[in-house]
């Protein structure tokens, strides 16, 4: 790890389950940024985008010390999508805590509603470090393609941290 990527600490070596990064995207947030997709969701909502992404054993385990290095390589910021990375919430604190670290914004999916999430660990340590937190399940009667960052109108985008 080169000087200017923050180390994870006495976190090193602990895995996320992922199953995908897309580098340099602009559809999961403003700007171009590094979208890990988390694996596993129990929401399954009809119409997905994502449901490859379901299986609690899709994808692969990667060293968060491995993500890091990656986000600071293509040094943009950053997206947690899915799945649903509330699932891995609290593995994935010490890397958004280091994301930060690093001066980059993260912006996170999930299908949980904020209200409900807030003040539950662990998710509520992990939106300490969540700059923009999109909710809601997708509801495919409420799709519309007109709406930036996001699938179905119930879906908020809700500035937590800027």
């Amino acid at each position: 790890m080169n000087n200017s990527t923050p180390n994870l600490q006495d976190d090193t070596g602990h895995t996320l389950r992922v199953a995908g990064i897309v580098d340099g995207t602009a559809v999961d947030g403003p700007g171009l940024r590094t979208s890990i997709y988390f694996a596993g969701c129990d929401h399954r909502c009809p119409g997905c985008h994502n449901p490859h992404t379901w299986p609690f054993d899709a994808g692969e385990d990667i060293a968060a010390d491995e993500l890091l290095r990656h986000i600071a390589d293509n040094d943009f910021d950053v997206t947690f999508s899915g799945g649903d990375p509330m699932y891995q919430a609290e593995r994935l604190v010490p890397l958004a805590r280091a994301i930060k670290a690093m001066g980059k914004s993260i912006w996170c999916y999930t299908g949980f509603e904020y209200d409900r999430i807030r003040h539950r660990a662990p998710y509520s340590q992990l939106l300490e470090y969540i700059d923009v937190l999109v909710d809601g399940p997708y509801i495919e009667a409420l799709r519309d393609p007109s709406l930036r960052f996001r699938g179905s109108s119930n879906q908020r985008i809700i500035e937590l941290h800027q």
